[in-house]
């Protein structure tokens, strides 16, 4: 038995065989702390081994899905030679744990992701978005790469010199531009996001279990195949940003060369 109330800054809700995440740190649009970062990953871990669910919906509580990790701390409270360690090598074991499991997940993407935030919305199956929904990776706009899953999964979606001006421009796009490039799969009015995404679920709950997951797993192969050609690379790209970044002695090395 999965106790979902161990998690504190992620809330639970069940609706029969349906598991409905809400990402839980309204107050900063829920930006992924280390202790987010950690629960995700036992998140998805959990769901995987949770008998009594089916379907995996994803959401954020207030008005934002999730605006990716919380650097408001500043450089004073980052530790890069021991947060960081610890960040990026879970960030291998999230991206893992999510293209592990064969359970259908929705993303039901309430107001803004960025950053970590839409690469968990578009590593989900389906993505539905509110009207209100704006999605970037924005790595860049804070001297970030864009490592931990965007250079993975945005070429597949939108090819890859869209994805490259989106992620090198961190521009982001409103809910319908996102739809009209296949970045999500559908928009709905805000008041029916919930609504539709559960509709969505109940589907594929009330579905071919067998057939559903099997499915999932045969397409995920591919998934599996292009993290495991670009992710090590991209996030030690992502790594050393953040080096650059946070130490001022690392900047000090020149720019990347081949």
């Amino acid at each position: 038995m999965i106790h979902w109330e161990r998690y504190r800054t992620i809330r639970f809700e069940k609706h029969d065989r349906i598991l409905v995440a809400t990402l839980n740190r309204p107050e900063t649009l829920n930006a992924v702390t280390p202790e987010m970062h950690g629960e995700l990953v036992e998140m998805f871990s959990d769901f995987d081994q949770d008998a009594s669910s089916d379907v995996l919906v994803l959401t954020g509580a207030g008005r934002g899905f999730c605006s990716g990790a919380d650097l408001k701390g500043g450089v004073s409270s980052v530790d890069p030679t021991e947060t960081a360690e610890r960040t990026f090598r879970e960030a291998r074991r999230l991206i893992s744990s999510i293209l592990e499991t064969d359970k259908p997940m929705i993303a039901a993407v309430n107001g803004p992701a960025a950053g970590l935030g839409v690469t968990l919305a578009l590593f989900c199956d389906i993505v539905i978005a509110s009207e209100r929904a704006r999605l970037g990776d924005t790595h860049v706009k804070v001297g970030l790469v864009a490592g931990d899953g965007g250079a993975v999964i945005w070429p597949l979606l939108v090819g890859v010199n869209k994805a490259k001006e989106l992620l090198m421009t961190g521009e982001m796009l409103d809910a319908q531009e996102a739809l009209r490039i296949h970045l999500v799969n559908h928009v709905v009015p805000h008041e029916d996001l919930i609504p539709t995404a559960l509709e969505k679920a109940r589907h594929l709950a009330s579905g071919n279990t067998f057939a559903i997951r099997a499915t999932k797993r045969a397409v995920n192969v591919y998934l599996k195949w292009m993290a495991a050609q670009v992710l090590d690379l991209s996030l030690s790209l992502e790594r050393l940003s953040f080096e650059r970044l946070f130490r001022p002695e690392a900047s000090k090395q020149g720019p990347l060369s081949s």
